[in-house]
């Protein structure tokens, strides 16, 4: 069986609870269970105004949406109870490092709180429920090493952000010991994971202070990019490539509860890794036109200069492996932007077009 074939197994028909749906992330992960079969239902705040993949995929035609906030305890186990969800998918966040300073108690409540909301959402539940909880590589105690961390290594956080993604991780670990140990999985019935990833890049992401957007930005309204740490190195990788990983780690948790209720880190290989000034350059190529100018601030927030991530977990108990490489994942992010810029295909086509390409649809 391919990997599809696994996938639609595991997923068609069944119940997905998808937190952050009307995110970047989160609706190219609704688009993909639609695909698939899944019945889902989202629980997120309402879509940017601004620019947003949620509207341009007509996502509201894809799920059962409910805008509320991670914060709203009662309207979050009231949506999950009602639903009975099979899965639950939980990537709903304050996912900026620069705006965590702007609103560092907000970022906290968020991230760690409204986690540890959704896992009492899931204490409710009276059905077997398989749960992936993602945060993101900046979980770990950074020492700007060339290491790849691996998923016992410390963690911590330097900036709000980050740390508030580390208590998230606190608060995940204190509720699988306390009501999802995996030793008592036949009277609880609930398996809890843990999937890790950062620097994704992707059509449809819109997020201010983000390399990637800024450059679509740019690029398509013919301005002139402005870049910070031109310097700094990152693992790029396809927005796909974490999701694979994500439903690959579910359809796992699943099937094996006991098994699988860790966490995972997924990106690309170590070794492929590009700075930032590269992949400005590398994405100016592949648009055709572009042009870029490094501003040295001194008020810029602390951002992390090197992190990457060891994926042989991954690889070896899932069977996760990466398809796209640094360059791709650039070109792919491209293409979709150039199409929604041009307007020579409708994006919400042109958006399923690359996911079919990517898992081998039919």
């Amino acid at each position: 069986m391919t990997m599809l074939d696994h996938l639609k197994k595991a997923y068609k028909g069944k119940k997905v609870f998808l937190t952050g749906h009307t995110g970047f992330k989160g609706a190219w992960l609704l688009k993909i269970f639609n695909m698939l079969g899944a019945d889902v239902m989202g629980y997120a705040l309402a879509p940017e105004k601004r620019e947003n993949l949620y509207n341009l995929i007509h996502g509201d035609k894809l799920c059962k949406s409910v805008i509320a906030d991670l914060r709203d305890s009662e309207k979050l186990i009231e949506s999950m109870i009602s639903f009975q969800p099979d899965f639950v998918f939980h990537l709903a966040a304050q996912p900026l490092v620069r705006l965590s300073y702007q609103i560092p108690a907000d970022t906290f409540a968020i991230n760690a709180i409204g986690t540890a909301h959704l896992l009492d959402g899931v204490r409710s539940l009276t059905t077997p429920c398989s749960a992936v909880l993602i945060t993101t590589d900046k979980v770990y105690h950074n020492n700007e090493w060339v290491y790849p961390y691996r998923e016992n290594d410390r963690l911590g956080g330097f900036d709000p952000y980050s740390a508030s993604k580390a208590c998230t991780e606190l608060v995940i670990d204190s509720y699988r010991n306390s009501f999802f140990n995996p030793q008592e999985i036949k009277v609880h019935q609930k398996g809890i994971a843990v999937g890790r990833a950062g620097n994704v890049i992707g059509g449809g992401d819109w997020a201010l202070d983000r390399l990637m957007p800024d450059i679509a930005r740019a690029i398509g309204h013919d301005q002139q990019i402005i870049i910070r740490n031109p310097q700094a190195v990152r693992p790029w990788q396809h927005v796909l490539e974490p999701l694979a990983g994500y439903l690959l780690l579910g359809l796992n948790l699943s099937q094996h509860p006991e098994k699988y209720g860790h966490a995972y880190n997924f990106g690309p290989d170590s070794s492929d890794a590009l700075t930032v000034k590269q992949m400005v350059k590398l994405a100016i190529d592949e648009w055709g036109k572009g042009k870029y100018e490094f501003i040295e601030s001194k008020v810029n927030p602390h951002e992390a200069g090197l992190l990457m991530l060891d994926i042989s977990k991954a690889i070896s108990e899932l069977g996760y492996k990466p398809i796209t490489n640094a360059n791709d994942a650039i070109k792919l992010t491209i293409e979709w932007y150039k199409c929604y810029f041009t307007g020579n295909i409708d994006i919400d086509i042109f958006t399923e077009l690359q996911i079919k390409k990517f898992f081998d649809f039919p």
